[in-house]
Protein backbone atom coordinates (compact mmCIF):
# COMPACT_ATOMS: atom_id res chain seq x y z
CA UNK A 1 0.00 0.00 0.00
CA UNK A 2 1.43 3.59 -1.13
CA UNK A 3 1.17 6.17 1.27
CA UNK A 4 -0.47 9.49 -0.05
CA UNK A 5 0.21 12.88 0.88
CA UNK A 6 3.47 14.63 2.82
CA UNK A 7 4.13 16.62 5.85
CA UNK A 8 1.92 19.68 6.02
CA UNK A 9 1.73 22.46 8.73
CA UNK A 10 -1.33 21.21 9.83
CA UNK A 11 -0.13 17.86 9.96
CA UNK A 12 3.13 18.54 11.84
CA UNK A 13 1.57 20.81 14.24
CA UNK A 14 -0.75 18.05 15.34
CA UNK A 15 2.53 15.86 15.79
CA UNK A 16 4.09 18.53 17.89
CA UNK A 17 0.47 18.68 19.93
CA UNK A 18 0.69 14.70 20.49
CA UNK A 19 3.53 15.97 23.42
CA UNK A 20 2.61 18.66 25.48
CA UNK A 21 5.12 17.80 27.72
CA UNK A 22 8.10 18.46 25.15
CA UNK A 23 10.68 21.40 26.12
CA UNK A 24 10.48 24.77 24.43
CA UNK A 25 12.12 24.68 21.04
CA UNK A 26 12.12 20.96 20.59
CA UNK A 27 9.61 21.77 17.62
CA UNK A 28 10.60 24.70 15.62
CA UNK A 29 9.68 26.32 12.10
CA UNK A 30 11.34 25.45 9.11
CA UNK A 31 9.38 26.29 5.48
CA UNK A 32 5.81 26.08 7.23
CA UNK A 33 6.56 23.16 9.19
CA UNK A 34 7.19 22.08 12.54
CA UNK A 35 9.92 19.84 12.93
CA UNK A 36 11.89 17.82 15.64
CA UNK A 37 15.22 19.29 16.68
CA UNK A 38 16.21 15.84 16.31
CA UNK A 39 16.11 13.55 13.27
CA UNK A 40 16.99 9.80 13.03
CA UNK A 41 19.53 8.92 10.60
CA UNK A 42 19.80 5.66 8.79
CA UNK A 43 23.31 5.47 7.37
CA UNK A 44 25.26 2.76 9.53
CA UNK A 45 24.74 -0.91 9.92
CA UNK A 46 24.89 -4.51 8.35
CA UNK A 47 23.02 -5.38 5.31
CA UNK A 48 21.31 -8.24 7.10
CA UNK A 49 17.54 -8.92 7.86
CA UNK A 50 17.93 -8.93 11.75
CA UNK A 51 19.40 -4.77 11.13
CA UNK A 52 16.42 -3.84 9.13
CA UNK A 53 13.86 -5.02 11.93
CA UNK A 54 16.45 -3.37 14.32
CA UNK A 55 15.85 -0.08 12.33
CA UNK A 56 12.30 -0.32 11.39
CA UNK A 57 11.64 -0.84 15.40
CA UNK A 58 13.81 2.11 16.27
CA UNK A 59 11.93 4.61 13.86
CA UNK A 60 8.58 3.66 15.20
CA UNK A 61 9.81 4.10 18.81
CA UNK A 62 12.03 7.47 17.78
CA UNK A 63 8.37 8.60 16.12
CA UNK A 64 6.59 7.65 19.26
CA UNK A 65 8.99 9.59 21.67
CA UNK A 66 8.74 13.20 19.99
CA UNK A 67 10.80 12.79 16.41
CA UNK A 68 9.36 13.91 13.24
CA UNK A 69 12.14 13.90 10.69
CA UNK A 70 13.82 10.67 8.97
CA UNK A 71 16.49 10.75 7.40
CA UNK A 72 17.97 8.05 4.42
CA UNK A 73 19.66 7.67 1.24
CA UNK A 74 19.05 5.46 -1.58
CA UNK A 75 22.24 3.74 -1.47
CA UNK A 76 22.06 3.62 2.95
CA UNK A 77 22.84 -0.15 3.13
CA UNK A 78 22.33 -0.79 -0.04
CA UNK A 79 18.36 0.32 -0.34
CA UNK A 80 17.72 -1.82 3.11
CA UNK A 81 17.55 1.62 4.89
CA UNK A 82 14.59 3.07 3.11
CA UNK A 83 13.03 -0.13 3.04
CA UNK A 84 13.12 -0.53 6.62
CA UNK A 85 11.37 3.23 6.39
CA UNK A 86 8.47 1.91 4.68
CA UNK A 87 8.03 -0.65 7.06
CA UNK A 88 8.36 1.59 9.72
CA UNK A 89 5.82 3.64 8.16
CA UNK A 90 3.35 0.67 7.93
CA UNK A 91 3.53 0.17 11.56
CA UNK A 92 3.23 3.71 12.44
CA UNK A 93 0.33 4.18 10.37
CA UNK A 94 -1.91 1.53 11.86
CA UNK A 95 -0.80 2.97 15.61
CA UNK A 96 -2.40 6.16 14.14
CA UNK A 97 0.18 8.37 12.98
CA UNK A 98 -0.68 10.22 9.41
CA UNK A 99 1.61 10.40 6.75
CA UNK A 100 0.85 14.41 6.98
CA UNK A 101 2.79 14.39 10.80
CA UNK A 102 6.01 13.50 9.62
CA UNK A 103 8.75 14.74 7.25
CA UNK A 104 11.15 12.19 5.58
CA UNK A 105 13.91 13.24 3.23
CA UNK A 106 16.61 10.42 1.13
CA UNK A 107 19.43 11.27 -1.25
CA UNK A 108 20.60 10.47 -4.60
CA UNK A 109 23.77 10.49 -6.59
CA UNK A 110 25.59 7.64 -5.52
CA UNK A 111 25.20 4.02 -7.12
CA UNK A 112 22.43 2.11 -4.85
CA UNK A 113 22.99 -1.52 -5.41
CA UNK A 114 20.11 -3.69 -4.18
CA UNK A 115 19.84 -5.47 -0.87
CA UNK A 116 24.18 -6.19 -0.85
CA UNK A 117 27.60 -5.37 -2.50
CA UNK A 118 27.29 -6.94 -6.27
CA UNK A 119 30.20 -9.28 -7.26
CA UNK A 120 30.75 -7.30 -10.29
CA UNK A 121 29.48 -3.36 -9.66
CA UNK A 122 30.61 -2.70 -13.75
CA UNK A 123 27.67 -5.39 -14.67
CA UNK A 124 25.27 -3.94 -11.65
CA UNK A 125 25.81 -0.18 -13.69
CA UNK A 126 25.48 -1.76 -17.39
CA UNK A 127 22.68 -4.06 -16.46
CA UNK A 128 20.33 -1.47 -14.28
CA UNK A 129 21.21 1.53 -15.72
CA UNK A 130 22.91 1.24 -19.09
CA UNK A 131 20.86 -1.02 -21.23
CA UNK A 132 17.67 0.70 -19.77
CA UNK A 133 19.42 3.71 -21.12
CA UNK A 134 19.12 5.83 -17.63
CA UNK A 135 22.83 6.57 -17.45
CA UNK A 136 25.84 5.73 -19.48
CA UNK A 137 29.37 5.09 -18.23
CA UNK A 138 30.28 8.41 -18.93
CA UNK A 139 28.07 10.04 -17.12
CA UNK A 140 29.81 8.41 -13.61
CA UNK A 141 32.27 10.07 -11.31
CA UNK A 142 35.05 8.16 -9.47
CA UNK A 143 32.87 5.00 -10.82
CA UNK A 144 30.44 5.71 -8.49
CA UNK A 145 28.67 9.47 -8.59
CA UNK A 146 25.88 10.34 -11.15
CA UNK A 147 23.80 13.36 -11.05
CA UNK A 148 22.43 13.67 -14.44
CA UNK A 149 18.62 14.18 -14.69
CA UNK A 150 17.29 10.74 -15.88
CA UNK A 151 19.53 9.02 -13.17
CA UNK A 152 18.34 11.25 -10.48
CA UNK A 153 14.60 10.94 -11.46
CA UNK A 154 14.96 7.06 -11.86
CA UNK A 155 16.49 7.43 -7.64
CA UNK A 156 13.77 9.56 -6.69
CA UNK A 157 11.17 6.61 -8.22
CA UNK A 158 13.13 3.83 -6.66
CA UNK A 159 13.26 5.63 -2.95
CA UNK A 160 9.44 5.87 -3.67
CA UNK A 161 8.74 2.30 -4.37
CA UNK A 162 11.61 1.37 -1.40
CA UNK A 163 9.19 3.41 1.01
CA UNK A 164 5.84 2.79 -0.54
CA UNK A 165 5.65 6.55 -0.82
CA UNK A 166 3.87 8.99 -3.01
CA UNK A 167 5.57 11.89 -2.22
CA UNK A 168 9.08 12.31 -0.57
CA UNK A 169 8.68 15.56 1.20
CA UNK A 170 12.82 16.43 0.59
CA UNK A 171 15.05 14.69 -2.12
CA UNK A 172 19.18 15.97 -1.64
CA UNK A 173 21.39 15.64 -4.47
CA UNK A 174 24.33 13.80 -2.48
CA UNK A 175 27.48 15.06 -2.05
CA UNK A 176 27.58 17.03 -5.49
CA UNK A 177 31.13 17.85 -4.64
CA UNK A 178 32.24 14.62 -5.57
CA UNK A 179 31.89 15.99 -9.19
CA UNK A 180 34.28 18.59 -8.43
CA UNK A 181 37.02 15.98 -8.28
CA UNK A 182 37.35 15.54 -11.93
CA UNK A 183 34.77 18.49 -14.03
CA UNK A 184 35.88 22.28 -13.54
CA UNK A 185 33.16 24.32 -12.00
CA UNK A 186 31.27 25.86 -15.03
CA UNK A 187 30.56 22.11 -16.36
CA UNK A 188 29.45 21.34 -12.32
CA UNK A 189 27.05 24.26 -12.22
CA UNK A 190 25.76 23.18 -15.77
CA UNK A 191 24.99 19.85 -14.73
CA UNK A 192 23.57 20.88 -11.36
CA UNK A 193 21.14 23.26 -13.41
CA UNK A 194 20.00 20.69 -15.40
CA UNK A 195 19.53 18.31 -12.13
CA UNK A 196 17.35 21.16 -10.69
CA UNK A 197 15.54 21.71 -13.10
CA UNK A 198 14.38 17.93 -13.71
CA UNK A 199 13.63 18.86 -9.94
CA UNK A 200 11.11 21.03 -9.97
CA UNK A 201 9.27 18.74 -12.81
CA UNK A 202 9.32 15.94 -10.04
CA UNK A 203 8.04 18.93 -7.54
CA UNK A 204 5.13 19.73 -10.32
CA UNK A 205 4.29 15.95 -10.89
CA UNK A 206 4.00 15.63 -6.26
CA UNK A 207 7.01 13.28 -6.20
CA UNK A 208 8.98 15.58 -4.20
CA UNK A 209 7.78 18.75 -2.02
CA UNK A 210 11.69 20.47 -1.13
CA UNK A 211 14.96 19.46 -2.63
CA UNK A 212 17.95 20.70 -1.77
CA UNK A 213 22.29 19.47 -1.37
CA UNK A 214 23.50 17.20 1.23
CA UNK A 215 26.98 17.36 1.32
CA UNK A 216 30.30 16.34 3.84
CA UNK A 217 32.91 19.39 2.78
CA UNK A 218 31.17 21.33 0.18
CA UNK A 219 29.98 24.13 2.44
CA UNK A 220 33.05 23.65 5.39
CA UNK A 221 35.81 24.40 3.59
CA UNK A 222 37.42 27.67 2.37
CA UNK A 223 36.15 28.95 -0.98
CA UNK A 224 39.32 28.00 -2.54
CA UNK A 225 39.27 24.40 -1.87
CA UNK A 226 38.40 22.41 -4.80
CA UNK A 227 35.08 21.20 -3.17
CA UNK A 228 33.71 24.40 -1.99
CA UNK A 229 29.97 25.20 -2.24
CA UNK A 230 28.59 28.46 -2.68
CA UNK A 231 25.39 28.29 -0.99
CA UNK A 232 24.40 32.04 -3.12
CA UNK A 233 24.74 30.52 -6.44
CA UNK A 234 23.34 27.26 -5.81
CA UNK A 235 20.09 29.18 -4.74
CA UNK A 236 20.57 31.48 -7.76
CA UNK A 237 20.58 28.77 -10.05
CA UNK A 238 17.27 27.43 -8.31
CA UNK A 239 15.88 30.87 -8.77
CA UNK A 240 16.73 31.15 -12.09
CA UNK A 241 15.03 27.87 -13.17
CA UNK A 242 11.87 27.84 -10.78
CA UNK A 243 11.57 31.08 -9.77
CA UNK A 244 10.76 32.59 -6.19
CA UNK A 245 8.78 29.87 -5.15
CA UNK A 246 12.03 27.21 -6.16
CA UNK A 247 12.05 23.92 -4.16
CA UNK A 248 15.89 24.57 -3.42
CA UNK A 249 15.16 24.86 0.53
CA UNK A 250 17.03 22.51 2.60
CA UNK A 251 20.87 21.64 3.04
CA UNK A 252 22.63 18.91 5.19
CA UNK A 253 26.05 19.10 6.26
CA UNK A 254 27.92 17.95 9.16
CA UNK A 255 28.36 19.58 13.02
CA UNK A 256 29.56 17.97 15.60
CA UNK A 257 31.91 19.17 18.33
CA UNK A 258 34.68 18.14 16.57
CA UNK A 259 33.66 19.72 13.40
CA UNK A 260 32.40 23.10 14.08
CA UNK A 261 33.16 24.72 10.82
CA UNK A 262 29.10 25.44 9.65
CA UNK A 263 28.69 27.99 13.04
CA UNK A 264 32.25 29.28 13.13
CA UNK A 265 33.94 29.75 9.51
CA UNK A 266 32.90 32.35 7.35
CA UNK A 267 33.07 30.80 3.96
CA UNK A 268 29.94 31.86 2.34
CA UNK A 269 29.30 35.57 0.39
CA UNK A 270 25.58 36.74 0.15
CA UNK A 271 25.04 39.89 -1.43
CA UNK A 272 28.74 40.96 -1.11
CA UNK A 273 28.74 40.02 2.95
CA UNK A 274 30.36 37.31 4.64
CA UNK A 275 28.70 35.19 6.57
CA UNK A 276 29.27 31.49 7.84
CA UNK A 277 27.14 29.12 5.93
CA UNK A 278 24.58 28.85 9.09
CA UNK A 279 24.24 33.04 8.26
CA UNK A 280 23.80 32.75 5.03
CA UNK A 281 21.25 29.70 4.88
CA UNK A 282 19.05 32.11 7.10
CA UNK A 283 19.80 35.36 4.46
CA UNK A 284 18.84 33.32 1.62
CA UNK A 285 15.62 31.11 3.11
CA UNK A 286 17.31 27.91 3.42
CA UNK A 287 16.84 25.42 6.13
CA UNK A 288 19.68 23.19 7.96
CA UNK A 289 19.82 20.01 8.42
CA UNK A 290 23.27 18.84 10.26
CA UNK A 291 24.66 15.15 10.01
CA UNK A 292 27.08 13.28 12.41
CA UNK A 293 26.03 15.03 15.43
CA UNK A 294 27.72 12.61 17.38
CA UNK A 295 30.24 11.56 14.81
CA UNK A 296 29.32 8.03 13.63
CA UNK A 297 29.55 7.19 17.36
CA UNK A 298 33.14 8.95 18.08
CA UNK A 299 31.81 11.55 20.48
CA UNK A 300 30.25 9.10 22.71
CA UNK A 301 32.49 8.74 25.68
CA UNK A 302 34.94 11.42 25.36
CA UNK A 303 33.10 14.95 25.64
CA UNK A 304 34.69 17.26 28.63
CA UNK A 305 32.73 17.88 31.97
CA UNK A 306 32.48 21.72 31.44
CA UNK A 307 30.94 21.23 28.13
CA UNK A 308 28.37 19.23 29.30
CA UNK A 309 27.45 21.28 32.06
CA UNK A 310 27.43 24.90 29.71
CA UNK A 311 24.93 22.14 27.43
CA UNK A 312 22.64 22.19 30.65
CA UNK A 313 24.15 18.65 31.69
CA UNK A 314 22.66 16.12 30.08
CA UNK A 315 22.89 12.54 30.96
CA UNK A 316 25.02 10.92 28.73
CA UNK A 317 28.20 12.24 26.42
CA UNK A 318 25.75 11.34 23.22
CA UNK A 319 23.01 13.65 24.65
CA UNK A 320 25.74 16.09 25.01
CA UNK A 321 26.81 16.13 21.92
CA UNK A 322 23.10 15.94 20.15
CA UNK A 323 22.27 19.18 22.39
CA UNK A 324 25.62 20.85 21.19
CA UNK A 325 23.84 20.49 17.50
CA UNK A 326 20.13 21.13 18.46
CA UNK A 327 21.23 24.28 20.58
CA UNK A 328 23.47 25.76 17.71
CA UNK A 329 21.96 29.14 16.10
CA UNK A 330 20.43 28.54 12.56
CA UNK A 331 20.49 24.50 13.00
CA UNK A 332 16.74 22.99 12.32
CA UNK A 333 17.60 19.09 12.86
CA UNK A 334 20.27 17.39 14.34
CA UNK A 335 20.51 13.98 12.59
CA UNK A 336 21.57 11.11 14.75
CA UNK A 337 22.24 7.49 13.78
CA UNK A 338 19.56 5.23 15.56
CA UNK A 339 19.53 1.77 14.30
CA UNK A 340 18.74 0.39 18.04
CA UNK A 341 15.65 0.90 20.20
CA UNK A 342 18.06 1.32 23.11
CA UNK A 343 19.76 4.30 21.44
CA UNK A 344 16.26 6.13 20.76
CA UNK A 345 15.42 5.51 24.29
CA UNK A 346 18.24 7.58 25.37
CA UNK A 347 18.96 10.10 22.79
CA UNK A 348 14.78 10.84 22.68
CA UNK A 349 15.24 11.64 26.79
CA UNK A 350 16.39 15.01 25.07
CA UNK A 351 12.62 16.56 24.37
CA UNK A 352 12.77 17.02 27.73
CA UNK A 353 15.72 19.48 27.62
CA UNK A 354 15.67 22.48 26.22
CA UNK A 355 18.42 23.95 23.43
CA UNK A 356 20.27 26.03 25.60
CA UNK A 357 20.00 30.30 24.65
CA UNK A 358 22.51 31.23 21.72
CA UNK A 359 24.50 33.57 24.61
CA UNK A 360 25.27 29.94 27.20
CA UNK A 361 26.09 28.36 23.40
CA UNK A 362 28.43 31.41 22.34
CA UNK A 363 30.22 30.32 26.12
CA UNK A 364 31.80 27.37 24.22
CA UNK A 365 33.99 29.54 22.05
CA UNK A 366 34.50 32.38 24.18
Amino acid sequence: MTLKGAATAAGTKNYKARFPNAAENHFREAQALTLSSIGIGTYLGNWDDATDESYAKAIVEFVERGGNVIDTAANYRFQRSERSIGAALKSLSEKGFSREELFISTKGGYLPFDGEPPHDAEKYFRENFVRKGIASFEDLVGGSHCMTPKYLASQIEQSLRNMSLETVDLFYVHNPESQLTEIDRYTFEARLAKAFEMLEEKRAEGKIRFYGAATWNGFRVAPDNQSYHSLERMVGIARQIGGESHGFRFIQLPLNLAMPEAFLLKNQAVSGKVYTVLEAARELGVSVMCSASILQGRLVHSVPLEIRQTLGNPTTDAMTSIQFVRSTPGVTTALVGMSRSIHVEENMLLTGFAPVSAEIYQQLFS
